[in-house]
């Protein structure tokens, strides 16, 4: 049980006292009257002795009674209706709440901190945020226990509205106070008349009540004197003539009244009767005479149906349930309770409000307390000690008596009794009715009598013998209050003689419950015993004993007594909190019955202490059902909204019905509460669940669809997947235009465009949105219900603040307005549904038409439910719910939710690393900035697939949709070789995509058929190509006319794409840069992307060698010319429907070579590959002299049309890949830099030597592939470049896998590929300790000089007249390098083996055998020789060996030059 405020003998001693009547003349009412209380309200606040008081036993022993208290009633003449005990007991439960702001109780009872007091229902309900830190710092509180002042009070008044009965004897009174005002004109006969009413009311038999102790009842006769009125002489005269005639004991003169009413307020009076007349007890009953109620309205107040809507709206939403809020008809509604409250507070109000005891002084309130200490003393102590002595001499003397005797006495006492019966019928009669003189109620009065003057050893004595005389005679009635009162004796005996007999109130309590059927007995008993037991710690027997009287016949006595067993429960040794909560749930739904709403409210909010975060769904659900409900019943609106909010919230485990009650229920309650305050803020929804950190914010219109033929740019969407690693990509792209436009330096102010701002992108900045584009803010919802959810008028909310960037003036902030649609437009959804435990998307606009700074706030929308939303017959209802209008219930309900982004936690600095700190996110943010130009671009033909190589055109158009002119319009691309807009040699026609259908890409010309297979030149410089400007080639300038675009102007421009070289699928990203011709402060340029995807499938491989030719003069007379090989294969499968290629043109581009002629020896003029087939081509190159830096472009034609190389796009294309090829190698040669320029001097000197063997020659091969699709040829077109550096190293056109066909060859190569497509040879390097070569390497050396021998190739000579045959040769020594080089020629046969002598015959050179020359840069030496023959034959002249070094070196030794291909010549005898 509950702590209670007095002990537990205070409080049985308080139960039980002396009971006095007070029966007042008319003018001493009238008198007492004047301070608003009568004379028993008057004299109840000093009724308890504050001195000992002593009185002899029957034995003559002196016996003490401390603290006794008496009790001074009014007589009423009839006894207490039922009716109005029971609205009495109901009063003062609403009556007494928890007091506010006192200090909380926490009881610790295991894990749990349970706070039971007043702040307990805000500590534990789920709209109350700061439960924890309440718990914690009340659990510091002195005081562990909890009170209950609300079932005192119901105990106290329980008790003290006790009717008075026959078979016990201490509700009965013991004596009478006649109270006359002295002001009577005859005092005395007025007494007199009270003494006659008195004995008429006591023994006349039409008057049962009240009850009365003892025939001769004691009569104290108290003279009233009003101080200020009367007169004090008369008032002494009459006084001395009462003792004369009453005796002084038997008599008091009372002055009260010293004061005057109308005395000013200054004097500040103590108040002592408001505490007592707060408790409205049953003895004030004239309000309650009239008072009936019908049986079925037990414990419950009558309803009047005004508040039947609100009951009605409530509960028709609400199917039935294990502990549903039944109300009947005639139940207690909200309306009922909360009346009764008011009147009970209003009279509170009034008592409170209306000054008592006005007209008394203190020395008034002595008097008043000396009265009843003289009344005590000298009346009623004496009288009591004279009855017990009186009884107790009828005990002894019937004690002497024989036993046959006795009860012949006994018999003859009871004349009148009714007859024996057998057990069964005397339970069903609950036992005997004895006459008043019957000696067992004489001892029952005695022990009655000792029991109220403390006297518990006598009492309990008496009381043994009453019961066993009871028993005897099955009087069940009077042995069961026998056995209550022994019980109570037994415990209350100074010194426990002898242990609490529990037995004793068992059995009272089942007679009284089940034989005697009185409820109220029985929970009298239950109250004592359970006091008892909890005061010698016997919680669980407490426990038990409250929760068997728990009934159906009371709702109220049901609910108080489960609360005081869950206190039992959380007081044992071990606490038992779940059962604590479990009765306190019980006692709960009983208050909620007996319509003690507050009370029932407490209950649950204390239990959901213990269910709160504990998994049990079901059980929460319920509580907070009910604390909403409650708080809904109580108008505590808020607190209903948070409960019904709650279970919203929590992920429920209820069926789909049940959801969709709950959810209607809390529109309901919500809508009631928005109700009252229509003005004032949105309140947050609970639903649907929003995922802030998935908000994405996109700037900018949406993306256009396809139109024909026409592709727009692909932009950015809010249906694209975040990717970083595209983001970087773009965000490198960027700043690499970024740096192009600001002279190679990125601005400190520079900012990355981000168009779609998300949880992964950097959201530290605050974005930029441009005025008059909409902003599209995506936000998640979820619906965690079973039941789908109808939005309405869903929009967004935001903040503004309007700024002028360009002037430094500030507007002033505007909150969101139906006035401020001209600062920022809103776009609201009509109506969005989502379906049960879905998460949808919802994307909502704003459209700011002024520059400032935009704060985006949350979500605004109507939240209702959908009619119809349960699911029958395991089909779901949102099925039918996906297209078309949706029908709503008709109840929703307008409110706000917030978006709080939490950004990234910070994690550089230590401080920021040993703490959690977040850093901002403002993706919500925006700024909008002055108007900027709006570009779109379309693409017209954009192939989506292309054979690698394979030229096409396509067609860009750019639309300037904004009312600003743009310019400084850029394209950036990593992938520049991918396309190009032509150069400044461009020819624009055709002009249209339509006339280019059936024309050729390249810029042809029709060529002369002599001309075939010799070289056709043409020149042009890199720098018309964009190639070479110092800028970086992957920043191409787009070539507007005029370089703007206007408002509203669009152009189109031809683009040519080429396939990549490498098959398979290609993302090429295209970032379109471009300014406003005004200079804005805030956002410099804007940006465009663009993703073409391209799969390429495989067409040509080409590979190409380069060696120096053996003539060492051409046509023209100069020397230094070389052979070309030129090996294509067609490495396409079938599957593309390529039927063949023909290689159409090989062009050359080379600042020193160019390609002469073909050396073909094919009748065909074209060269046709079909599937897997191969063909060799051989060129001859001459070197070029050109003074200026142009490239040397030679076509060599195989058709009938001569494609310009050296003009778009062919030259530009071949330009595209020279920079990335040099782009490549540049990055190769980078990591080794810092050593070169270490070994400077030596480097000079093996370049020269390298370059002996370098060739700076270019090929590019160009195809036709037809093409059968859709039984129809188309024909494409492309090129492959192949970059020739060395002599004798072959090259690919794809340098990438240029290991493996190295070492494979083509066909190897690619069925290797097949199976292995990620193989990669592993090599282990360190870069860091890679040697750079000291000196040239012998290789490099041998290219030093190279030779050629001229000799005719046969001689005829007559052996027969000259044994020796003379033949002049020539040898030639051309020096490939551009330094001087010391030549030594040794013409001595090396010593070789046989095999070698029989190949060179026996021929000598005749002469000088040794030579030493020096040879200029470039020079061509001629040395004549003879050489001598002995004989007919064939021999081979190419024995000089020729060894050569620089002249400056003088370290090196000559080296060995390459020796020249065998020179045979035939010797003929004539």
């Amino acid at each position: 049980m509950a702590q209670c405020v007095q002990s537990v003998q205070e409080f049985i001693q308080d139960s039980f006292v002396p009971l006095v009547a007070a029966l007042c003349s008319e003018e001493a009412e009238r008198l007492t009257r004047r301070n608003n209380l009568s004379f028993a309200e008057l004299v109840r606040p000093f009724c308890r002795l504050t001195s000992e008081v002593h009185m002899r036993d029957p034995n003559n022993q002196l016996h003490i009674i401390k603290n006794l208290k008496i009790a001074v009633n009014n007589i009423i003449t009839h006894p207490p209706q039922p009716g109005a005990i029971r609205k009495l007991l109901h009063d003062v439960v609403s009556v007494s709440q928890p007091a506010e702001g006192l200090v909380a109780n926490v009881i610790t009872a295991g894990d749990y901190d349970l706070n039971i007091s007043d702040r307990s229902v805000k500590a534990s309900v789920p709209w109350y945020s700061n439960w924890k830190e309440t718990l914690m710092e009340l659990n510091t509180s002195t005081f562990y226990s909890a009170t209950t002042p609300w079932f005192e009070s119901y105990r106290e008044c329980f008790l003290q509205s006790m009717p008075a009965s026959d078979h016990e004897f201490l509700n009965h009174y013991v004596a009478c106070m006649l109270v006359v005002s002295s002001s009577e004109s005859d005092p005395v006969e007025q007494f007199l008349k009270l003494s006659q009413e008195q004995h008429r009311i006591q023994h006349s038999s039409e008057y049962s009540y009240p009850k009365w102790f003892i025939p001769n009842t004691l009569k104290y006769y108290v003279l009233l004197h009003d101080v200020s009125t009367g007169e004090e002489q008369r008032a002494d005269s009459i006084y001395e003539e009462m003792k004369q005639r009453y005796g002084t004991q038997g008599c008091y003169l009372l002055k009260i009244n010293s004061r005057v009413c109308n005395r000013g307020a200054d004097e500040q009076i103590p108040d002592p009767w408001s505490q007592y007349l707060q408790k409205n007890t049953i003895q004030n009953q004239d309000s309650y005479e009239d008072y009936t109620v019908s049986n079925k309205s037990t414990d419950q107040l009558i309803s009047d149906g005004t508040d039947s809507e609100i009951k009605d709206g409530l509960s028709n939403y609400f199917k039935t349930h294990p502990l549903q809020l039944d109300h009947p008809s005639g139940s207690l509604d909200s309306t009922d309770y909360m009346k009764a409250s008011t009147s009970l507070q209003d009279s509170k109000k009034s008592n409170s409000g209306t000054p008592h005891g006005a007209c008394l002084t203190l020395t008034d309130h002595d008097r008043i307390r000396q009265f009843i200490q003289e009344f005590t003393f000298r009346g009623l102590l004496p009288h009591i000690e004279k009855t017990i002595r009186q009884l107790n001499d009828q005990l002894i003397s019937r004690k002497g008596l024989s036993r046959s005797l006795f009860f012949a006495t006994k018999k003859w006492f009871s004349g009148s009794k009714v007859p024996e019966k057998s057990i069964n019928e005397l339970k069903n009669t609950s036992g005997l009715l004895y006459p008043p003189e019957a000696p067992e109620l004489q001892i029952r009065k005695m022990a009655d009598l000792c029991f109220l003057v403390q006297h518990y050893e006598l009492a309990y004595s008496c009381y043994h013998t009453a019961k066993k005389d009871f028993l005897n005679d099955q009087a069940m009635l009077y042995a069961a209050g026998a056995l209550e009162m022994a019980a109570v004796s037994a415990f209350l005996q100074p010194g426990a003689p002898r242990p609490y007999p529990a037995h004793y109130m068992e059995t009272a309590i089942q007679t009284y419950r089940d034989i005697c059927k009185n409820m109220v007995l029985a929970e009298r008993c239950v109250l004592l015993s359970a006091e008892i037991l909890k005061s010698q710690s016997k919680y669980s027997e407490a426990a038990a004993l409250l929760i068997r009287l728990t009934s159906e016949d009371s709702d109220l006595r049901s609910a108080l007594l489960l609360e005081q067993a869950a206190h039992c429960f959380i007081n044992m040794k071990s606490p038992m909190v779940r059962k604590f909560a479990f009765h306190m749930i019980l006692a709960g739904h009983r208050f909620s019955k007996a319509g003690q709403k507050k009370h029932a409210l407490r209950c649950y909010c204390q239990a959901m202490q213990v269910y709160k975060g504990k998994g049990w769904s079901l059980a929460e659900d319920h509580i907070n059902f009910t604390i909403g409900r409650q708080s809904f019943t109580l108008r505590q609106l808020d607190n209903a909204v948070s409960a019904f909010r709650h279970i919203l919230i929590n992920d429920s485990k209820q069926p789909p019905a049940q959801q969709g009650a709950f959810l209607r229920e809390y529109l309901y309650v919500y809508k009631s509460a928005t109700q009252l305050s229509p003005d004032g803020p949105l309140p947050q929804l609970p639903l649907p669940y929003i995922n802030s950190s998935a908000t994405r914010v996109f700037f900018g219109h949406d993306r256009r669809p396809a139109e024909g033929e026409k592709q727009a740019a692909t932009h950015v969407s809010l249906d694209q997947e975040y990717d970083s690693e595209s983001s970087q990509q773009w965000k490198e792209l960027e700043e690499q235009v970024v740096s192009v436009i600001n002279k190679g330096t990125i601005p400190s102010n520079f900012q990355p465009t981000q168009f779609c701002l998300n949880r992964y992108s950097d959201n530290s900045k605050f974005p930029l949105a441009v005025i008059e584009e909409p902003i599209t803010v995506e936000v998640s919802f979820r619906n965690p219900l079973k039941v789908p959810l109808l939005l309405t008028d869903l929009s967004l909310l935001w903040k503004f603040q309007p700024k002028d960037f360009s002037a430094k003036h500030d507007g002033e902030t505007k909150e969101q307005g139906t006035c401020d649609e001209d600062m920022v437009g809103t776009e609201a959804i009509e109506e969005f549904l989502i379906n049960s435990e879905e998460t949808k998307v919802a994307r909502l606009k704003l459209f700011p038409h002024q520059t400032g700074e935009l704060h985006i706030l949350g979500v605004v929308y109507n939240l209702g439910s959908v009619q119809g939303a349960v699911p029958l017959d395991g089909i779901d209802p949102s099925i039918g719910l996906q297209t078309g209008k949706f029908v709503s219930n008709g109840l929703s309900v307008r409110g706000r939710q917030d978006l709080e982004i939490q950004g990234p936690r910070l994690n550089n600095t230590k401080e920021e690393k040993t703490s959690i700190k977040y850093g901002p996110d403002r993706r919500l943010d925006p700024i909008i900035t002055e108007e900027m130009p709006l570009l779109e671009v379309f693409f017209i033909n954009f192939p989506t697939g292309l054979l690698c190589g394979e030229i096409r055109k396509a067609y860009v158009e750019f639309v300037n949709v904004s009312k600003c002119p743009l310019t400084a319009l850029k394209v950036v691309s990593k992938h520049p070789e991918f396309f190009t807009f032509g150069g400044n040699t461009a020819v624009l026609t055709p002009l249209s995509p339509s006339a280019s259908e059936n024309c050729s890409a390249y810029k042809t010309v029709v060529t002369d058929p002599t001309s075939v297979r010799t070289a056709l030149l043409s020149s042009a410089s890199s720098a018309d190509f964009g190639i070479g400007t110092g800028g970086s080639p992957e920043v191409i300038q787009v070539p507007l006319p005029d370089a703007v675009l206007l408002p509203g102007a669009s152009v189109q421009l031809p683009m040519w794409l080429r396939g990549p070289d490498e098959e398979g699928v290609h993302e090429i990203n295209f970032l379109f840069y471009y300014e406003s011709i005004k200079k804005h402060s805030k956002m410099c340029h804007r940006v465009l992307r663009h993703t073409a995807v391209i799969c390429t499938s495989r067409s040509l491989h080409v590979r190409a060698t380069v060696c120096r030719s053996n003539a060492l003069g051409d046509e023209e007379g100069r020397g230094d010319n070389m052979l070309l090989f030129v090996d294509v294969e067609n490495i396409n499968t079938s599957e593309t429907g390529v039927k063949e290629f023909h290689i159409v043109q090989v062009s050359s581009n080379s600042k020193h070579w160019k390609l002469q002629k073909s050396v073909n020896i094919s009748g065909d003029k074209d060269t046709k590959l079909a599937s897997r087939e191969r063909a060799k081509l051989c060129f001859k190159a001459v070197r070029c002299k050109n003074l200026e830096e142009n490239y040397t472009f030679a076509d060599i034609v195989f058709g009938n049309e001569q494609i310009i190389s050296s003009a778009s796009p062919c030259a530009d294309f071949f330009f595209q890949s020279l920079s990335s090829e040099f782009k490549r190698t540049h990055v190769q040669s980078h990591a080794h830099a810092s050593q070169r320029a270490v070994k400077q001097s030596l480097d000079e000197t093996v370049r020269l030597i390298q370059r002996c063997s370098e060739v700076d020659l270019n090929i590019v091969v160009l195809w036709k592939a037809y093409v059968v699709e859709d039984s129809k040829q188309l024909i494409l077109e492309g090129q492959h470049h192949v970059a020739l550096n060395t002599v004798g190293k072959e090259a690919f056109s794809f340098p990438q896998k240029q290991g493996f066909k190295k070492i494979l060859g083509n066909s190897d190569w690619e069925d290797l590929e097949q199976e292995l497509p990620e193989t990669v040879l592993l090599k282990f390097f360190r870069p860091e300790n890679t040697p750079v070569p000291a000196r040239p390497t012998p290789e490099q050396l041998s290219n030093l000089i190279k030779t050629s021998l001229h000799y005719p190739e046969s001689f005829n000579h007559s052996f027969h007249q000259k044994s020796l045959c003379l033949v002049p040769v020539t040898l030639l020594l051309s020096n490939c390098s551009q330094a001087v080089v010391d030549v030594m020629i040794d013409l001595r046969h090396k010593p070789t083996s046989s095999e070698a002598l029989e190949i060179h015959g026996s021929f000598t050179w005749l002469g000088q055998t040794q030579y030493k020359l020096q040879l200029k840069g470039q020079e061509v030496y001629s040395l004549q020789l003879k050489a001598c023959f002995v004989h007919t034959g064939v021999y081979n002249l190419g024995t000089p060996r020729v060894f050569a070094k620089l002249v400056d070196q003088v370290t090196l030794f000559e080296t060995s030059q390459q020796n020249s291909m065998p020179a045979l010549i035939i010797i003929n005898n004539i």
